[in-house]
């Protein structure tokens, strides 16, 4: 696993190894999306539909959440 860190301006600098391992250059774009407590950083894809297939933990189960904040509304 690898540690970054969070320089004054928001700014990390992802590790060499990984760049190189998904072809990420200087004034490539990647997209930042999180789920649950989790930060994803993705990087071009040519298919994006079918590189995502899988990518997301089977949790938390976002439509159990969904339900449990369901509950909680008509509850009370």
């Amino acid at each position: 696993m690898n540690t970054v860190k969070v320089l004054t301006k928001g700014q990390i600098v992802i590790p060499a190894s990984i760049r190189k391992k998904y072809n990420i250059h200087p004034g490539n774009a990647l997209q930042i999306f999180e789920y649950g407590n989790l930060i994803y950083l993705v990087p071009p894809v040519k298919n994006p539909a079918e590189d995502a297939m899988g990518c997301l933990p089977k949790r938390p189960s976002l439509s159990k959440e969904l339900l449990d904040e369901r509950k909680k509304d008509f509850a009370g």
